[in-house]
């Protein structure tokens, strides 16, 4: 389709792919798991035959950043290659080898009436996906959604148009081949503003939305959806040292959960440590991440500790950094911990260093998040570290779908009652 598109050709493109989209969730529905590996596997194959095509599509995708002064951070996460295509294909193999979930018996009871109800296991139907800038994104939604048995429609960004048409051809052709319903996957194939307006008002074929990217795109998706939406805003995990940790413990998980990849949304941002292990504890940190390069922002009493660090302002305790910047505050006690996690955090993932089981009991049960941990790095808040597989993102949301977002996410259920002339 030409560009510039009016307003009503963007909609009305749209709704004709929410009607394909809707026809083609229910030939999905009904293939067995076998039917959905076989097509997962013939969509790897066609991805590796076309990995030329891939990057030469992605090559016009680099110019373009180039040409708008795009970060190197940003170029990176845009950029594909052999190897990083073959990434994606291993990755479809890998959805191949896990446990479908569609059809698994939930529930099951018989009635005094003779009615047999059971509660099974279905796909959801038809989700968008909204998301930026990494281009792989369309081959890992586009395949959670087909194990699950969900038909899909992909919004990329602007900046990796051509990359997103070549991968979503490529998978739509691949899976084809292998009996994949045609217009099961489908890439909205401009980059109009207008096109995320028309997605999220589209409630009669849509069933679910779910944005990954910035908190500017999943407030304007949430702000304008007509139907259920699973997201999360920002990722302020927090790490609580309480006054019975062992330090040495502690020392190796806070460096690892800030400095083993900062930029994403499971990394610390902030510490917390009781004002019992403070003085033994914040200078042994320190050293650790000073040398990792971390810029240290403290509270006032962190700062009678560690004398030269930067005052830590009201917004950093809710600043999500996605950097080598850490905010870090001396509490009286668990329950001061718990109720600046609760009043500061976004509910993704928060920990807990201690020896002390009762001081942990209390801390997870108390701490309103999708994820917390005991002794563990929040980096682990992970699909695959759970077991889990591939997944589609991380929900801070708490109906339906919490935490990693895997293939049971991506699925509801559905009652099927049998009986033998059971009336009322």
């Amino acid at each position: 389709m030409s560009l510039p598109l009016t307003k009503e050709q963007i909609h009305s493109a749209i709704a004709t792919m929410g009607q394909q989209a809707r026809q083609a969730a229910y030939g999905l529905a009904a293939l067995s798991a076998d039917q959905k590996n076989d097509i997962l596997s013939a969509m790897a194959r066609e991805l590796r035959a076309e990995t030329e095509t891939i990057v030469a599509a992605n090559a016009l995708d680099l110019h373009q950043a180039r040409e708008k002064g795009l970060s190197s951070a940003m170029i990176d996460r845009l950029r594909l290659d052999a190897s990083r295509v073959e990434a994606m294909a291993s990755g479809i193999d890998q959805v191949a080898r896990l446990h479908d979930p569609c059809g698994e018996i939930l529930s099951e009871v018989k009635r005094p009436n003779g009615m047999l109800i059971r509660q099974v296991r279905v796909p959801i139907g038809v989700i968008g996906i909204i998301y930026e800038s990494r281009p792989n994104v369309t081959s890992d939604a586009a395949i959670l959604c087909l194990k699950s048995g969900n038909a899909t429609i992909l919004r990329g960004g602007s900046e990796a148009i051509h990359s997103n048409r070549a991968i979503a051809v490529a998978l739509q052709k691949g899976g084809e081949s292998a009996g994949l319903p045609a217009n099961a996957i489908q890439l909205v194939p401009f980059t109009d503003r207008e096109s995320v307006v028309a997605l999220a008002q589209m409630d009669r074929y849509l069933d679910l939305i779910i944005p990954r990217g910035g908190k500017g795109l999943i407030e304007t998706v949430v702000s304008l959806a007509r139907m259920p939406v699973i997201k999360h805003y920002d990722g302020i995990c927090h790490t609580y040292i309480d006054s019975s940790a062992n330090l040495e413990m502690a020392i190796r998980i806070s460096v690892n959960a800030k400095t083993q990849k900062p930029g994403v949304c499971n990394a610390m941002e902030t510490l917390l440590v009781h004002e019992h292990v403070a003085h033994a504890f914040l200078p042994q940190l320190a050293f650790a991440l000073r040398e990792k390069n971390v810029e240290l922002r403290g509270c006032e009493r962190t700062r009678e500790i560690l004398t030269d660090i930067i005052p830590a302002s009201e917004e950093d305790w809710g600043t999500e950094y996605l950097d080598l910047i850490l905010s870090m505050k001396v509490v009286n006690s668990t329950e001061d911990a718990i109720a600046h996690i609760n009043h500061f955090g976004s509910h993704h993932s928060d920990c807990i260093i201690t020896d002390d089981d009762n001081a942990a009991k209390y801390f997870l049960t108390h701490v309103d998040s999708a994820c917390v941990f005991h002794n563990v790095s929040t980096r682990l808040a992970d699909g695959e570290e759970f077991g889990f597989g591939a997944e589609i993102g991380i929900s801070t949301d708490k109906i339906h779908a919490r935490g990693p977002m895997a293939l049971r996410e991506l699925t509801t259920y559905q009652y099927r009652i049998t009986g033998d002339g059971v009336i009322k």
